[in-house]
């Protein structure tokens, strides 16, 4: 295997990881997911499929493309960062304060359970002083190194 596909497997490896715990700390941990945690989830299964394009590929243009995705990732995980730690607004679909899609007579029905919607601006878990996007978010961009050092390796 050459150099360049181990490198580009590490990314992906990475991507899965982040991926992999992502869908633990929900299903596992019942942390259900804000709208800017699904957010950073879709770049790193882009990086995933340009990954497996890369490894059958000899094109330089693909582990760009990986570490766009990586750099994606970390700019939404910046953005909730800073949602988080209240230093801009968030979305207003994102800050709990909204019922979407409820009808008066569902908001009556004793029937209906409401689940209150994931917050962006709180902050679910932290390890370190730091919260899951902020994580994801320096994770994000080591990847994005990773892939870049794919992007210079030669392709056997």
């Amino acid at each position: 295997m050459s150099q360049r596909n181990s490198t580009i497997l590490l990314a992906m490896a990475g991507s899965t990881g982040l991926l992999l715990g992502a869908f633990a700390f929900q299903y596992i941990g019942g942390m259900f997911p804000c709208e800017l945690c699904l957010w950073q989830r879709w770049p790193h299964a882009a990086a995933l499929v340009i990954g497996v394009f890369a490894l059958v590929s000899r094109l330089r243009l693909l582990p760009y493309l990986g570490a766009l995705a990586a750099l994606a990732s970390a700019g939404v995980a910046l953005f909730h960062t800073g949602v988080e730690r209240a230093w801009w607004d968030g979305l207003a679909s994102c800050s709990g304060g909204s019922i979407g899609g409820l009808s008066v007579d569902d908001l009556l029905n004793p029937s209906v359970i409401i689940a209150a919607p994931a917050r962006c601006d709180a902050v679910a878990w932290e390890m370190f002083g730091l919260s899951m996007a902020s994580w994801n978010g320096i994770l994000s961009v080591i990847l994005a190194l990773i892939w870049l050092a794919a992007a210079r390796q030669e392709a056997d």
